[in-house]
């Protein structure tokens, strides 16, 4: 189950971090007053919505296409007129197995909110913070539990690799979450009318270091 809300703790976490890192790097940064930072962090923070619509949109597709292409087996009397069923949830109403192709929602899942929040931390290259600020006590507190995040998803993402689903379907939710993290990151997010990337907008390997911890 905690995989299944995987977005949601993805989401609430990386919500904070993109306002306060995103707002502090326009104001000290760039030198934006207090107005245009917050619409900054507005523009930045449309990354959450996007990602939250690639959710919805995907587990979506996943479930039309399980329930399209499966069957529903059940342990009925041989006398009984065979019952035609739309959906897996109707078949297991009835106790029925649905044989259908289960593309993994948590492969997909899971390698496109971490992938989503090692783009995002990755700020911190830039960002210079003063060592006694309470801002960075908050902002290293978050950073340290994306990271245990992070963790978990991979741990979360192993055990399903190895556990559930066959290979076919494994490999195209990883293929669709790779996608969905390239088609924004890599290249949606770099036009002007789009959330854009974490600040300072310039590609992740070209940022300089200076945020120490």
């Amino acid at each position: 189950y905690f995989v299944k809300v995987a977005w949601a703790w993805t989401f609430w976490l990386l919500l904070p971090f993109i306002a306060v890192t995103t707002y502090q790097f326009a104001k000290s940064k760039f030198l934006y007053g207090p107005t245009k930072s917050i619409l900054m962090v507005l523009r930045r923070l449309s990354a959450l919505l996007v990602g939250t619509a690639i959710w919805y949109v995907c587990t979506g597709l996943f479930i039309y296409i399980e329930n399209l292409t499966g069957m529903c087996s059940t342990s009925g009397k041989p006398s009984e007129p065979r019952r035609l069923y739309a959906t897996k949830q109707e078949c297991h109403q009835d106790n029925g197995i649905w044989n259908g192709f289960d593309i993994s929602g948590h492969c997909f899942l899971l390698s496109y909110c971490a992938l989503m929040i090692v783009e995002e931390v990755a700020v911190l290259e830039s960002l210079s913070i003063d060592q006694n600020s309470k801002l960075r006590v908050v902002i290293n507190g978050l950073f340290v539990s994306l990271c245990l995040l992070t963790m978990i998803w991979v741990f979360m993402f192993l055990c399903t690799a190895v556990y559930f689903h066959d290979f076919s379907q494994k490999l195209l939710g990883v293929l669709i979450g790779l996608s969905a993290w390239y088609g924004t990151y890599r290249f949606w997010y770099l036009k002007p009318f789009s959330p854009g990337l974490p600040l300072p907008n310039v590609p992740w390997s070209s940022k300089k270091y200076s945020y120490s911890r």
